[in-house]
């Protein structure tokens, strides 16, 4: 049964709520459609089992734990999100679905993780992890939920480093494009942030450098769509007296 849990509480979605109604309608819009695309590789480097628990923090309205479910038909997936109204959506399209026995959706944290250490297989942060203000600290603890050996899956914008007339054109789509074209359609300033917060976010290296040492290890990470988007991926390393079986 979808649950939507209003009892954890972590962080402000007040931002989201207010263009929850339309953030998918925008992100199709406004990717080209291409986010599907982002989300499906990032599902493929999780190297999901038949049975497997896959955390998805910073779920917003659900897309990437329902494309799991859907995609791993024995998978049960738990989103948190700090957005009511984001989850409000989530839950819609989870039920509509019939995803209900095996997605559910609470309030959540990523930086104060509400589940018992090894809780789940694996993880995934789609386009959430700029927004939470310690990540070091979310990626110890989404490191401390996930077994060892469990993969984490990161997909998220980045300023492009390529200097040719793709980058440039990167860029712009980037730097004009989505906040002035979001924020004309969603009639609100959330996008112009989008912006900012891309332009803040450390460098593809510095990123993998920053899960280095916070409780990843073989992380690596491949630039999609003319380096728009980074998918990062690492894993949880097993205790060094533990033997892998």
């Amino acid at each position: 049964m979808t649950t939507l849990r209003h009892d954890v509480i972590g962080g402000s979605g007040a931002m989201f709520d207010r263009i929850a109604d339309r953030y998918d309608r925008l992100n199709r819009i406004l990717s080209f459609g291409l986010d599907r695309g982002w989300r499906k590789r990032a599902i493929n480097a999780l190297q999901l089992s038949s049975e497997t628990r896959v955390l998805d923090v910073a779920t917003g309205t659900g897309d990437i734990a329902i494309a799991i479910a859907r995609h791993c038909p024995g998978a049960r997936v738990t989103g948190v999100d700090p957005s009511v109204k984001m989850l409000a959506v989530g839950t819609g399209k989870i039920t509509a679905g019939g995803l209900g026995e095996r997605v559910s959706l609470q309030l959540g944290d990523a930086q104060q993780l509400d589940f018992p250490d090894h809780s789940f297989d694996s993880a995934v942060v789609a386009f959430g992890i700029r927004n939470i203000p310690n990540r070091a600290l979310a990626l110890r603890e989404i490191a401390r939920v996930v077994r060892p050996g469990g993969r984490l899956a990161v997909l998220e914008l980045s300023e492009p480093s390529s200097t040719g007339i793709w980058g440039n054109v990167a860029r712009f789509y980037l730097h004009v494009f989505v906040p002035r074209i979001g924020a004309w359609l969603s009639k609100a300033a959330e996008y112009r942030y989008l912006q900012r917060s891309i332009a803040a976010f450390p460098p593809a290296r510095q990123f993998v450098g920053l899960m280095e040492d916070n409780g990843w290890t073989s992380v690596s990470f491949t630039s999609l769509t003319f380096g728009v988007v980074q998918l990062y991926v690492g894993t949880v390393p097993y205790p060094s007296a533990e033997v892998v079986k």
